[in-house]
């Protein structure tokens, strides 16, 4: 079977490296956080995949303290920009300021570093500020640099948005424009917490403070972990599922002969994915492999990770709305109804019961 994988590809050594990095890091992690493992996974996966993560949730979920965490468990910058209505965008990334030299007694102008300026941005209720602002974010989360006065200023390197938003107010707030939510790798989801977390988490209310974190990983561990997701093992097939799996969400596009395309999507969806979401998916697949110690990403891998990567790429239509169909529920059922080796998922569930009888 053919491998999509660069000429250096991880070692037994490297996979065992990134597995201890990551369980290090969750085990200081939930030394302030109580239970939301998948969120917890979502998020250091988006990181070590060097990805940004859109953080959604009703408010009193964690959502800030939880990135705030992950940074003080990495020996990072660590930078917070609560958006507001009247935040402009030189709040964000810096401006000029007129300067005397006082050797020459000229003026001249100088750059003052905005606080983007950092390896992990925590961007606070990013719906709360108008697009003008929002637009500041583009340049540096895709470019990693700033442009300023016609110069261009790199930003640190690594470099990671982590953004949060309510689902619930939308009184003055300013949805995100598709452009900006697909520079986002992943949009996590942040439930409600059970009967025996919230009691946990009531139980630790008065140890917050006293809690301390060790920094377990450095920016040259966090560098060495991403160069081994980008270089682990992945098959043409396994990147043929997931380039199936952007496709079908393509509904103005033909199939490509591969069948029906699942009823959720051909009932409730108004535009598809790009091919930046396939990028992500194989991955957000290769990172998930490496972090739980497999050899290689499986059809299995881009699975687990379709719903982060997809359910802010695809839009729904109004059927969508009055029936009450999420994303998530879309989602669902294309990885349901998506042939993982080019047949459809009813000829496959029909050849298995043929080999089992």
């Amino acid at each position: 079977m053919a491998s999509s994988t660069p000429d250096k590809t991880t070692t037994p050594a490297d996979v065992a490296f990134a597995q201890d990095a990551f369980k290090r890091l969750k085990g200081e992690i939930h030394k302030v956080i109580v239970g939301q493992d998948e969120v917890v996974d979502q998020m250091l996966l988006a990181m070590f995949a060097r990805g940004h993560a859109l953080v959604v949730g009703v408010p009193g979920l964690a959502k800030t303290l939880l990135i705030s965490t992950i940074a003080r468990t990495l020996s990072l910058d660590f930078s917070r920009i609560q958006f507001t209505p009247d935040l402009m965008p030189s709040d964000i990334t810096g401006t000029e300021v007129i300067e005397e030299n006082r050797a020459t007694g000229h003026r001249e102008l100088r750059f003052v570093q905005g606080p983007i300026f950092a390896n992990v941005v925590l961007a606070d209720e990013i719906n709360r500020t108008p697009p003008k602002t929002q637009a500041a974010l583009l340049e540096a989360m895709q470019e990693r640099q700033v442009t300023m006065g016609g110069l261009k200023h790199d930003l640190p390197r690594p470099f990671f948005v982590l953004a949060t938003q309510n689902p619930i107010e939308q009184e003055g707030t300013y949805p995100l424009p598709e452009a900006q939510l697909d520079r986002f790798m992943f949009q996590i989801r942040i439930a409600y917490p059970s009967l025996e977390e919230e009691t946990e988490i009531i139980r630790r209310a008065s140890e917050k403070s006293t809690v301390q974190l060790d920094a377990v990983l450095s920016a040259d561990d966090m560098d060495r972990v991403s160069k081994m997701v980008e270089h682990h093992p992945v098959t043409d097939h396994v990147i043929a599922y997931a380039l199936r799996l952007v496709r079908a969400t393509r509904i103005n596009e033909p199939m490509d002969n591969q069948g029906e395309r699942p009823r959720l999507v051909s009932e409730y969806l108004s535009w598809g994915a790009g091919p930046r979401a396939s990028e992500y998916l194989v991955l957000a697949a290769r990172a998930k492999a490496l972090l739980n110690g497999d050899p290689m990403a499986t059809v299995e891998h881009v699975k687990a990770v379709a719903r982060p990567v997809l359910r802010h790429r695809i839009l729904t239509n109004f059927n969508a709305e009055a029936d009450r169909i999420t994303t998530d529920a879309i989602v669902d059922d294309l990885v349901e109804n998506t042939p993982v080796d080019g047949m459809h998922q009813r000829d496959r569930k029909q050849v298995d019961a043929v080999m089992r009888s």
